[in-house]
């Protein structure tokens, strides 16, 4: 039977130690080169946010110069579009003003002439319902739907309205103002103009009545139809032309003239009569005449 060798425990003990320092030493070298392999990445990552974090601040930068930019030219872009729009305004004002007729604010009753030959653009013949009397009445024909609303709307409200007189030629208000002449003398200059000087040649003046009143006009200023004339005509663009105490005819309370609504109802506001104003106060409305 072979002999049995001795085991001697300190050289296990020593090989056990060796083993183990092996394995420690082993695993701290890992772990030194995890750690450093880490360390690495993490300034690389580091670096590299930090050249994010720059590039990110300089396109913010390069955004704010861009929105700054786009903002001078959107401001540029309005200010040349109000331009835009402000020199059509202009053009679209003369193009207006210059079709529309100047003599139709002019101050004719005794101070402006209109001559043989001026006729209105356009004039039209009035409804038999809207007129008085067997004559045909006629008037500008811008000046008709102006005319027809007020009429209608006097209607409504149950008061009769009727024209009996509107547009005059040069030629038949020299008759007339001859027949008047007959039968009241130098008197006749009183109430009715010479021919050139009626704003009935102009196709935008009216002379009304109801069928009570007929074609003398007697007691027209106390009728429920001037009454409703004086609070709603300007409404229209229609005033009176000669209220009582002006310098130009005798009081006319159904002599009523167009001048556009903006002008009106100015006139009503501030309490003053077309004749009050000079004619530089007057022109300007000429452009808003038929709006």
């Amino acid at each position: 039977m072979p002999k049995r060798m001795k085991t001697n425990p300190a050289l296990i003990g020593s090989g056990i130690l060796l083993i183990i320092s092996v394995v420690l030493g082993y695993g701290w070298y890992s772990t030194q080169e995890a750690l450093t392999k880490a360390t690495g990445e993490l300034d690389l990552q580091t670096r590299a946010a930090n050249s994010f974090a720059e590039n990110l601040q300089s396109a913010e930068q390069d955004v704010a110069q861009l929105q700054e930019a786009l903002e001078q030219e959107k401001e540029r872009n309005d200010s040349f579009e109000d331009q835009i729009k402000a020199i059509g305004g202009t053009v679209g004002k003369l193009d207006k003003l210059s079709r529309t007729d100047p003599e139709l604010l002019q101050k004719y009753s005794k101070v402006y002439f209109l001559n043989e030959n001026y006729v209105p653009a356009a004039l039209t013949k009035i409804p038999e319902n809207y007129t008085f009397g067997s004559e045909e009445e006629y008037l500008s024909a811008e000046i008709w739907p102006f005319l027809k609303d007020l009429q209608d709307e006097a209607k409504e409200d149950d008061v009769e309205l009727l024209v009996i007189s509107g547009y005059r030629s040069f030629g038949k208000q020299a008759a007339l103002k001859a027949s008047y002449r007959v039968t009241y003398g130098s008197g006749a200059n009183t109430f009715s103009a010479d021919q050139g000087y009626s704003e009935h040649q102009l196709g935008t003046t009216i002379d009304f009545t109801t069928r009570a009143v007929g074609s003398s006009f007697v007691g027209f200023d106390e009728t429920e139809a001037f009454k409703w004339l004086e609070d709603n005509a300007y409404k229209y663009g229609f005033i009176l032309s000669y209220p009582s105490g002006n310098s130009y005819y005798q009081y006319e309370p159904w002599h009523w003239r167009f001048v556009g609504k903006e002008l009106a109802r100015d006139l009503r506001k501030d309490s003053k009569d077309f004749y009050d104003l000079d004619q530089r106060s007057l022109d300007p409305y000429l452009i808003n005449f038929y709006d």
